[in-house]
């Protein structure tokens, strides 16, 4: 929960589990429903397809519309807002949630980096709804169908590797639908984000962050999260936990270990943070890992 009164929801693992969730909207039927109404924001990124109708949504207080044939992405920390079903005309549509540790080649990006990453073209600040073609709309629909399949029946011979492959292919899809020439970065985000780059491993504050770029913690808490849509801790404690999902991933390092090269305490206080964070605990997320050959995976 925010200082505000905003709710975040968390991706939780669930061992065995891709973590990637499909959702499939239609207003025509019987029992349809729309992600929660209320003002909220999230941890995982999020792509909408619209197959058909009309709707709107709220993305950090401005409204956006929407249209069949279009894709729409949701970062991470942006406070998002649904229309009730009510309000949406015969709108059929896909909803991914997604972990980046879904796909292999973002498994290990920095989440500074996100913004940059040509896979998440169209998560960028400013980068709008993409337009698929019409001779285009039939395989976006098969596609998350197929992911949804996939999903839906995690212990099928190489149904992890399917996801990850689907998902792939979606994400570049979508990310040939943004605009080809990037945002103005921001300079004053880029400032903090390359402070944190350098300083992470150490034990700093957000405090500490704020001071050696010339602010307060409040002001510069304040500033982020109405230009990023996350608050200073948040992006440091983020890159912190992709780091520590790195190396339990990419090494046998020992907690005590992991710990020290993250700006965390020690194992004690990485097992406390990482399960709050995560559902599970760091050697369980490992064990897990080992045992289905790729990362393990949250549920929400």
């Amino acid at each position: 929960m925010r200082p505000d009164g905003t709710p975040v929801y968390r991706y939780r693992q669930r061992p065995g589990v891709p973590p990637v969730s499909v959702i499939r909207f239609d207003t025509a039927a019987a029992h349809s429903s729309l992600p929660p109404d209320n003002r909220h924001a999230h941890d995982f990124l999020v792509l909408v397809y619209v197959e058909e109708g009309t709707g709107s949504f709220t993305l950090d207080g401005a409204e956006r519309s929407l249209h069949g044939g279009e894709v729409h992405a949701v970062p991470p920390g942006q406070v998002i807002s649904v229309a009730p079903v009510a309000k949406h005309t015969r709108t059929r549509a896909w909803s991914v949630a997604f972990m980046p540790d879904a796909v292999p080649a973002l498994a290990s990006v920095s989440p500074l980096a996100w913004a940059h990453h040509p896979l998440l073209a169209l998560f960028a600040p400013g980068a709008g709804p993409g337009r698929v073609a019409g001779r285009d709309r039939a395989s976006w629909s098969t596609w998350m169908a197929d992911l949804s399949d996939e999903v839906a029946d995690p212990d099928r011979l190489g149904a992890h590797e399917a996801v990850a492959a689907l998902l792939t292919s979606i994400l570049v899809a979508a990310a040939r639908l943004a605009p080809s020439a990037p945002g103005t970065p921001d300079p004053l985000v880029e400032r903090v984000f390359a402070e944190i780059e350098e300083r992470f491993r150490e034990p700093i504050s957000a405090t500490d962050v704020a001071r050696a770029l010339g602010y307060t913690p409040g002001h510069l808490t304040t500033v982020l999260r109405r230009r990023t849509g996350r608050p200073l801790l948040e992006w440091i404690t983020e890159r912190r936990m992709t780091e520590v999902r790195r190396m339990l991933r990419e090494t046998d390092m020992s907690l005590d270990a992991v710990a020290a090269r993250t700006g965390l305490r020690d194992a004690t206080y990485l097992v406390r943070r990482f399960r709050a964070r995560y559902g599970t605990t760091p050697q369980r997320w490992r064990r897990t890992m080992t045992t289905v050959g790729r990362t393990p995976s949250e549920s929400p």
